[in-house]
């Protein structure tokens, strides 16, 4: 969520959580300004970025690989699918949902309530390589659904193409 959307909420009082719902409803889909980045960079030059600035923002972030393969069990000499990565049980889900590339986990200081506790909150980034914008296209439309999904349960979950991916 930009900095921007951030203060017009507040100046109208409303409450992170619906400023969050309301991001969830349009997908999640931020297109910072860019950065400078060098000629010719790709997605992973976006994810150095990002992990990079994660790390100054004390956010923790991972690498969430996701895909699939068909093996031979040694055992048996059946053949079957082996999965990995979030939200990838299957080829139907993976279809309608795609995990970020990144995830992670920030702390957050709750009050006043839980003055003093410290929770920590999902966060997913989506890395796209400098220049990039939204098309809607089917997989884009599936890494915005779970832009959304990571939203709507109070997560931070958007798309990322370098420097400004936690402001």
């Amino acid at each position: 969520m930009t900095p921007a959307i951030r203060e017009w909420a507040a100046r109208w009082g409303l409450p992170a959580e619906c400023v969050r719902d309301l991001a969830a409803l349009f997908g999640a889909v931020d297109n910072p300004p860019q950065p400078a980045a060098p000629a010719g960079a790709r997605e992973n030059w976006t994810m150095s970025t990002v992990q990079l600035e994660a790390s100054r923002c004390g956010v923790w972030l991972t690498r969430n690989n996701v895909g699939a393969q068909l093996i031979t069990d040694p055992d048996t000499g059946q053949r079957r699918m082996i999965r990995w990565g979030l939200a990838n049980e299957s080829k139907e889900r993976n279809a309608a949902i795609k995990s970020g590339d990144l995830i992670g986990i920030r702390p957050v200081m709750i009050t006043p309530q839980h003055v003093g506790s410290t929770i920590g909150q999902f966060i997913s980034r989506e890395c796209k390589r400098p220049g990039w914008t939204y098309r809607g296209d089917a997989h884009e439309q599936a890494q915005a659904n779970w832009a959304a999904l990571v939203t709507r349960y109070g997560g931070d979950a958007r798309f990322a193409t370098g420097k400004g991916s936690f402001s």
